[in-house]
């Protein structure tokens, strides 16, 4: 069977990049400023408070809820399978605070 992957956490870190928690255990790192480049629909997420305050997971991977409703149809997410495939496997920032 293969493995589908899945965001179960989306956290902002600094520089516009994603610290993303899979079902597998991994955590992954995710430079989202190339996305934020492409202007049209990522444009609001340049502003850094809307990148780390609307960032959230829906459909199963990271998004950012652009009505404030969580509403899986009016979100911008990114494919979970391209996440899993391209970022790198990074150490848990969270373990560092313990």
């Amino acid at each position: 069977m293969e493995y589908i992957p899945k965001v179960l956490q989306a956290v902002a870190g600094e520089d516009f990049t994603i610290y993303l928690y899979f079902s597998d255990g991994s955590v992954r790192l995710y430079d989202a400023k190339p996305l934020l480049q492409l202007g049209g629909v990522f444009e609001p997420m340049r502003d850094p408070d809307y990148f780390r305050d609307r960032l959230t997971v829906l459909n199963d991977t990271a998004a950012w809820d652009v009505s404030g409703d969580m509403d899986p149809c009016n979100c911008i997410d990114l494919d979970p399978i391209e996440l899993y495939e391209t970022c790198p496997v990074v150490v848990d920032p969270l373990e560092k605070a313990s």
